[in-house]
């Protein structure tokens, strides 16, 4: 199975909370996935990945996060074209437009979009834990 790149931005834990749930369903179901924050990886680093899972909360009026990851993300939607991409992340007010703004943005770039992107209000329950496992499991499957 391909490996994984799992990149992620969280400000107050909550998105980092869904990515390692999102790993461990990912591994669960045989994937080799590497974890890392967005600071961690360069944006030519995708190129090397078939599937990429993406992570970033809403923030502001419903935008990625502006410093680190909007930069990163628009450096990599030229190198995205084919390639499998899963969506996430959390939201702490509205109804999670951002999400829907971003699976366009997504699609535009020609990767071929895993589901709907996973929105959770707030600090992930048990129950949303299990279901970002089960959406690594997917994905893995993809």
């Amino acid at each position: 199975m391909a490996n994984v790149l799992l990149v992620y931005w969280s400000g107050t834990g909550n998105t980092e909370i869904m990515a390692e749930k999102i790993k461990e369903g990912l591994e669960s179901s045989g994937a080799t996935v590497d974890f890392k924050t967005v600071d961690q990886v360069d944006a030519g680093d995708v190129e090397g990945y078939d599937k990429i899972a993406f992570g970033c909360p809403s923030m502001g009026v419903e935008t990625l996060e502006e410093d680190e990851f909007e930069p990163f993300f628009e450096a990599v939607e030229g190198l995205l074209a084919g390639k499998k991409v899963a969506l996430f992340g959390s939201y702490g007010w509205g109804e999670g437009e951002w999400m829907d703004a971003w699976q366009e943005r997504t699609i535009a770039t020609g990767a071929k979009l895993f589901e709907e992107g996973l929105k959770v209000n707030s600090t992930p329950s048990s129950e949303e834990e299990e279901l970002c496992v089960e959406f690594g499991s997917r994905f893995a499957n993809f």
